[in-house]
């Protein structure tokens, strides 16, 4: 089972094109952005948006696995931020955590509404995973089951994996985004893999 180990902890491999990180902004940086982006002023928008939309794509992607999907659910959450500027619930601070937020549950809204479906539709909506040395035949169906697994996990689930192997982050970090304390991730990290174990087989808690 050590493919499907592999196959659990590089589930994002499929994402490659998106593997650098978006640089930090300053704090004074950050803070003239909100301003600029309350006063809807144009440049402020754009910059956002070239800023974070590849890190909130690669996590919606890491989530859905539908890479055009994952592109109208990103989009829509700078739809979604301008409409908080326009009605005066812009973020004040930590621009990217409401940004991830409102992903997460734009997220969880559309696994609701529509993976209610048999498990060989769901098993197609991750993206493929890089082949190991098995056949094409056995990578399809290792495919199958990590990604039947992972749409089977709970929300919660599903985001601290998304933070954790899909954005690369901290525990630190991640509970930041989750507004969990450190261990409160690292048991939420462990069930979640453990959840994993007992559909296809050994997983690593590194």
């Amino acid at each position: 089972m050590h493919g499907n180990r592999d196959n659990i902890m590089e589930i994002n491999l499929g994402m490659t094109n998106f593997e650098t990180r978006v640089s930090v902004m300053s704090g004074t940086d950050m803070r003239q952005e909100l301003n600029n982006l309350r006063e809807l002023d144009a440049k402020a928008i754009g910059a956002v948006y070239d800023q974070y939309f590849s890190e909130v794509y690669r996590y919606v992607l890491y989530r859905i696995g539908d890479q055009v999907l994952a592109e109208d659910i990103a989009s829509d959450v700078f739809v979604r931020l301008l409409e908080a500027v326009k009605s005066g619930r812009a973020p004040r601070a930590n621009l990217r955590g409401w940004l991830i937020g409102t992903a997460s549950h734009v997220v969880a809204d559309h696994m609701r509404k529509k993976y209610r479906r048999p498990e060989e539709q769901i098993s197609e909506s991750l993206p493929d995973l890089q082949p190991g040395p098995v056949s094409e035949v056995d990578q399809r169906e290792q495919n199958r089951i990590v990604q039947s697994a992972y749409a089977q996990l709970t929300s919660d689930q599903q985001h601290v994996l998304a933070l954790r192997f899909g954005q690369g982050y901290s525990l630190e970090e991640t509970a930041t985004y989750m507004k969990k304390n450190v261990n409160a991730v690292k048991a939420l990290q462990f069930r979640a893999l453990s959840a994993l174990q007992r559909e296809i087989g050994e997983v690593e808690y590194d």
